[in-house]
């Protein structure tokens, strides 16, 4: 009687492992997940299991089957796929990216059926950037850069501009996969240096940097007088002017003393032991040669024997210059 007892347990016990396993209990557990390509990957069952029969597919497409000690490997992985028929595992080796997807393990003795995804991916190598022209003009060109792998799967792109993330907005576009950049209507501040950074689940790499040559002003120009911004002297002083302008490439700069070109060009005008007749309106033009444009700004200097009150003190900044000597001085410098 206690014998028939046993039996009936150990069927009983059987049946609730089997149902067990059948209920999706069983899960399959990758050994490396995502995997490189070339490595070896194992597909384990937890708890591992005893199967006297089973297969193992990769979505629709068997793999393989086995019965008992008897296995029979499809083409598809002939010489790659192997099953423990012990733990009921799959090893898989020199995995391709063509490798990744969802597998599926089922098994009619005892029944059971668990799956399990796995990624396989490429490393990246070699990360290219190519613009697509390097000089350009300020609010009349577009920048584009292009960005590369010689090799690599599964890739997303991050760009920067110096140290600073680089993000969609009105003027950015990033398209292709983000693996192109496209900057609408140039400014002098989308110089760079720019560079990608391109990255998956199993490497990571970033491009040497591509920097846009980009023409613009002359403007925002500035004019100081003996290193103040004063504008009275006393006779016999030196007069020193220093002028500056913002352009790329640097301006020709040109000075004029009452509408008339004197014989000094660049950033510094300097006059020694001035006089009473030295007095008026000194004024520094500024060309850039590549935009073709050009601006200047003026300052009106008193110079007497004796000092000026504060009030009768003047600056002319940006004082509109005369036509006629604007378009000399266009000319002068087209000339040399």
């Amino acid at each position: 009687m206690e014998k028939k007892s046993e039996g009936t347990l150990a069927i009983i016990l059987l049946a609730l492992i089997q149902g067990f396993l059948a209920s999706g209990a069983v899960e399959v557990q990758p050994s490396i997940n995502p995997a490189v390509v070339g490595d070896t990957v194992t597909l384990f069952l937890s708890p591992p299991a005893s199967l006297k029969s089973g297969s193992w597919a990769l979505g629709e497409s068997l793999i393989l089957t086995w019965l008992g000690e008897q296995q029979a490997v499809f083409p598809s992985h002939n010489g790659r796929a192997l099953v423990n028929i012990l733990t009921g595992a799959l090893t898989l080796s020199s995995v391709t990216v063509a490798d990744s997807g969802v597998y599926v393990v089922q098994s009619s003795d005892p029944q059971l059926r668990a799956s399990a995804s796995i990624t396989v991916l490429e490393p990246i190598s070699n990360i290219t950037l190519k613009a697509n022209q390097a000089d350009l003009m300020e609010f009349n060109s577009s920048a584009v850069a292009t960005c590369s792998v010689s090799s690599g799967s599964s890739l997303s792109f991050l760009w920067l501009n110096g140290s600073s993330e680089v993000t969609a907005s009105d003027r950015v576009q990033l398209t292709d996969g983000n693996s192109t950049l496209t900057i609408v209507s140039v400014t002098r501040y989308d110089q760079g240096p720019f560079r990608c950074h391109v990255f998956n689940a199993v490497s990571n790499g970033t491009s040497a940097p591509v920097n846009f040559t980009i023409s613009y002003g002359p403007d925002n120009m500035a004019l100081t007088v003996n290193d103040q911004n004063m504008t009275s002297l006393l006779v016999g002083s030196n007069l020193t002017m220093f002028c500056s302008a913002q352009s790329g490439p640097p301006a020709q700069l040109q000075w004029a003393f009452r509408g008339e070109f004197v014989n000094t060009t660049g950033p510094l005008l300097e006059l020694y032991n001035v006089t009473e007749h030295q007095s008026g309106p000194y004024s520094c033009l500024a060309f850039n040669s590549h935009t073709n444009m050009n601006s200047n700004i003026t300052s009106h200097i008193i110079i007497a024997k004796s000092p000026f009150s504060g009030s009768e003190q003047q600056a002319v900044s940006g004082r509109p210059f005369p036509l006629l000597l604007l378009v000399g001085f266009f000319f002068s410098w087209l000339g040399k």
